[in-house]
């Protein structure tokens, strides 16, 4: 289900640093050599009150600074990044990586500045921070255009509205759920 190789390569990542924990510890991710795929990369902080979670920017590759139309989002939580309208489809797949503790696949439809049709696909990875919660997530965005040629600059920002959301799936270490 997965399309892009990088995201194939980063679940498998996840998957082997299960061993025999409900989650990979956030050590793995420190400790392995992500630079080929940094600048698509996401780093999260869960933080806040046990009944409000919010998900705060650690750190953003060069790529997904683009997306959101910022240089440096480090510090910034992503419900204030992302614009209101999109939040159902921006943050819902962060939560129920959060509330799951299982990595989250979504597809949807955006455009950029001129028009153009892109499938914008997202891995969202929890990890531990040596426990059994999730403390940390892993987000990997790739963008496909048909043509192969589009503008990434503020795509986040150029929505109106909530994007369609085509696909919204939960992976199992062993087998993949869809969620409506």
């Amino acid at each position: 289900m997965v399309r892009a190789i990088s995201q194939r390569w980063l679940l498998k990542f996840w998957k082997r640093g299960l061993k025999d924990q409900a989650l990979p510890s956030w050590q793995t991710v420190e400790a392995e050599n992500l630079s080929r795929v940094a600048d698509n990369l996401s780093y999260l902080e869960v933080t806040g009150e046990s009944d409000v979670k919010r998900f705060q920017v650690r750190q953003h590759g060069r790529g997904v600074a683009k997306v959101y139309g910022a240089p440096d989002c480090s510090g910034r939580y992503l419900d204030e990044i992302i614009p209101r309208p999109r939040h159902p489809t921006g943050l819902m797949p962060y939560y129920k990586a959060f509330s799951a503790g299982t990595p989250v696949y979504t597809i949807c439809d955006v455009t950029d500045k001129d028009g153009r049709h892109i499938l914008f696909e997202r891995l969202i990875l929890p990890f531990s921070n040596g426990g059994s919660a999730v403390g940390r997530i892993m987000s990997s965005f790739e963008f496909i255009c048909e043509d192969g040629s589009y503008d990434a600059t503020s795509l986040v920002g150029l929505q109106h509205g909530a994007p369609n959301l085509r696909l919204c799936a939960m992976i199992q270490a062993q087998q993949t759920t869809v969620a409506p």
